[in-house]
């Protein structure tokens, strides 16, 4: 499951900020804010996945959808949200082609600005545009 969120967030990389990326095995050390969504399989097993962005990506978000260069921090985590939920829809729409693990998913819902206390069962970081995006995985 990890792996199609993880082909989405490349795919936001690419196709909306354009711009390349790397991916890396760890957790950001620095304040990085993260928001949820809810995946459910259709074999009734149950997902949080966590998508968490830094500020100078978050800033460099809203710049390309929103068109502006300083943004608020409410408009920041609404951007956030709006990241999230593109990117677990994108891996919505790539499960169901392949077949493999289609899942329902819900609203994403702002986190928390401190993933350190947190502790996840998967976890992938994509360094893009200056900035970090942490895409992470926990089973309920």
């Amino acid at each position: 499951m990890l792996s199609l969120i993880l082909k989405a967030a490349e795919n936001f990389c690419i196709h909306q900020i354009r711009s390349a990326h790397d991916t890396k095995e760890c957790t950001p050390k620095k304040r990085t804010l993260i928001a949820y969504l809810d995946i459910e399989a259709h074999g009734g097993e149950k997902y949080r996945t966590y998508i968490g962005c830094d500020e100078i990506l978050l800033q460099c978000i809203t710049e390309i959808f929103l068109g502006e260069e300083i943004s608020d921090m409410e408009t920041l985590r609404d951007m956030l949200l709006e990241t999230t939920n593109m990117i677990v829809g994108s891996a919505k729409v790539l499960a169901a082609e392949s077949s493999l693990h289609p899942f329902t998913i819900s609203t994403p819902h702002y986190f928390t600005d401190d993933a350190s206390t947190t502790v996840f069962d998967a976890c992938k970081t994509l360094s893009v545009s200056g900035g970090e995006m942490l895409i992470a995985f926990k089973e309920l």
